[in-house]
């Protein structure tokens, strides 16, 4: 233990004291957050910077007024009495982004409207205008038949459904939505350690196979020490960094609310223009429920478990080939049994109690991901969780004996690279 712990400090310390792990601790949230965020926040300056100008063509008499009346500000709509090639000339002119006609026939449903446009305006835009037309369409048809207006509005008023967990305690608000998307980060971020630390993991051994610095080292410490020290130490430093990120993860949960009650319109919401911003949230049916301590233990717990797993089979490769380019084939095998986990995300968020979710769950090369948006969901018992990470335990014991195995030969090992035969090889030898 004295030289796995000397191995341990030597690439724990090495690493941590450079500026490479300052950048990727500071800025690897930020990115992340980025990319989650990014594109909604682009998405909703585009679409209140947007403004259309559509020449509307009404035969019906009675469609346009209702049409303008619920239009957003960034969408004009001109009555125009102009023939098709007219309109076809304003257009290509750039005095319209398009023109829209409504026949007459169109109240009674034997045809439709039509879009003219020189360039796509997007599908966003295309839905807005057909939810125009068929809300003016079916107002329209509505009053022919005389119905009453309180009928109309409450056929038309909706019900909103909240969601309570119930627990030995009482009950709680569910926040399943906004633990999904907790899970859904947690398993990515995950996938992206486990890949970024096993693959250092698997450049160091590489590094030294090469610059025979290793004949050096396994002449005072056995190949077995070194292979632990070096996955415990980079293991040492992830370990730092996920404590950190999960800091700041709670301290992102409690900054949501305001950030997301800064993009609500109280307004909309019936509500005055000082209201709180619990107030927001309640009315736009918006639950952010605390983050439960354990789920961050957890998170931990199968991070360090799957990067055990995961990096002793990449020292176990690295130590088998001379160059990273002799390592794609021999890494094939990994990144499929990383990637899978990633293909059925979606699938166990969806359906977190299904028989498949929990038995991709429980198995030790996906468990780290899946596991952990089980958990996050609020979905996995807590036998589940614990039998989950005992086989993903057993698991790594039984990756780092085979690693052991290979590692020991294949660090002194020099020429062709080897065949699958050979590592099998190795590891009865």
């Amino acid at each position: 233990m004295d030289k796995i712990w000397i191995v341990l400090q030597s690439e724990f310390l090495r690493r941590v004291r450079t500026r490479a792990f300052l950048l990727t601790t500071l800025l690897a949230p930020i990115l992340l957050l980025a990319i989650a965020l990014l594109p909604a926040l682009i998405g909703y300056l585009g679409g209140r910077d947007a403004s259309r100008h559509l020449a509307v063509v009404d035969s019906t008499g009675v469609l346009l007024a209702r049409m303008q009346e619920r239009a957003p500000a960034t969408l004009h709509l001109e009555a125009v009495t102009l023939p098709p090639d007219s309109l076809q000339a304003a257009v290509l002119q750039g005095r319209y982004d398009g023109y829209l006609i409504l026949p007459a026939a169109l109240v009674e449903g034997d045809v439709a409207a039509e879009l003219y446009v020189e360039k796509s305006l997007g599908l966003s835009f295309q839905s807005q205008v057909e939810r125009l037309i068929n809300r003016a369409v079916r107002d329209v048809r509505l009053e022919r038949l005389q119905v009453p207006p309180e009928l109309v509005a409450a056929l038309r008023a909706e019900v909103p459904l909240r969601q309570y967990r119930l627990s030995e305690t009482g009950t709680e608000a569910d926040g399943t939505v906004f633990f999904s998307i907790i899970g859904y980060l947690m398993g990515f971020i995950i996938y992206g350690a486990t890949l970024a630390y096993g693959s250092l993991v698997m450049q160091g051994v590489i590094e030294e196979k090469s610059s025979r610095v290793i004949e050096l080292i396994v002449s005072s410490v056995r190949p077995f020490q070194l292979l632990m020290g070096k996955v415990l130490g980079i293991g040492a430093m992830g370990l730092v960094q996920f404590v950190l990120w999960g800091l700041l993860l709670v301290a992102g949960t409690m900054a949501a609310g305001p950030i997301i009650a800064h993009f609500l319109d109280p307004q909309q919401l019936n509500l005055p223009a000082n209201a709180s911003t619990q107030e927001l949230l309640q009315a736009a049916n918006i639950t952010l429920p605390p983050i439960d301590p354990l789920l961050i233990v957890w998170f931990v717990l199968f991070f360090l478990g799957g990067y055990l797993m995961y990096s002793s089979l990449f020292a176990a490769v690295g130590s088998a080939v001379e160059q990273q380019q002799d390592a794609q084939s021999l890494m094939l095998p990994l990144m499929l049994l990383i990637v899978i986990p990633i293909l059925f995300i979606t699938y166990v968020i969806e359906n977190p109690g299904a028989p498949l979710s929990v038995g991709l769950s429980l198995f030790p090369f996906f468990s780290p991901i899946l596991m952990i948006v089980r958990i996050a969901i609020g979905s996995a018992a807590l036998w589940e969780a614990v039998l989950a990470y005992l086989l993903l335990v057993a698991g790594f014991l039984g990756a780092i004996w085979i690693s052991a195995r290979i590692y020991r030969i294949g660090i002194l090992s020099y020429g062709q690279k080897p065949s699958l035969r050979e590592l099998l090889r190795w590891i009865r030898a």
